[in-house]
């Protein structure tokens, strides 16, 4: 399993960084489950690759050059588990809206700031396929290079302004709508 299942994994991030819908369909199985679904658009919990692809367009809408380079794999053949040490990597150029339970939780107006945060990613590989993912993440890290932890007075009267016109709602519902024809590209 030791090769095959780690080219999976490699590609799994490719397709995240892509969104090839080609490469989702060969990578990732249909009944793949992603349990940090939960912070993201509704989409991005759907099974098999279809969500792969609503994951990748949510993250792609909100970091433009996304790129996750991989530090470090190590396997468990016996649970069938990769595990994966990458970072992350972009620009942000447009909202990240995060979720909670389908509601909007958070959005980080665009900064134009860089992000570039370790992660690390335990993948399930069944017959070459990833079927199962879940993350330990740097958050933290990665708000603080936004400049929203802790939050500077002009990015608190940003913030407040975003909600206040109502260009948080409409941010969550245009990557919702993304995240969902991404979604259906799913082959």
């Amino acid at each position: 399993m030791t090769g095959n299942a780690t080219d999976s994994a490699h590609s799994l991030f490719k397709v995240l960084e892509t969104g090839d819908p080609a490469l989702a369909a060969e990578v990732v199985g249909a009944d793949f489950h992603n349990r940090e679904a939960s912070n993201s658009p509704v989409a991005c919990a759907i099974p098999g690759p279809a969500g792969v692809l609503a994951s990748s367009a949510w993250m792609r809408s909100a970091f433009t050059d996304l790129r996750f380079p991989v530090l470090d794999t190590g396997v468990d053949d016996e649970r069938g588990h990769v595990f994966v040490r990458i970072r992350m990597q972009g620009r942000q150029t447009g909202p990240f809206v995060l979720f909670r339970n389908e509601k909007v939780d958070k959005i980080v107006p665009p900064t134009g700031r860089e992000i570039d945060f370790e992660q690390i990613h335990v993948l399930t590989v069944r017959d070459e396929r990833v079927v199962g993912h879940e993350a330990v993440r740097d958050d933290m890290t990665m708000l603080g290079q936004l400049g929203i932890f802790p939050p500077t007075p002009a990015m608190v009267v940003r913030l407040a302004a975003w909600k206040l016109t109502g260009r948080d709602r409409r941010a969550a519902a245009a990557v919702s709508a993304l995240s969902a024809r991404a979604a259906e590209t799913a082959k």
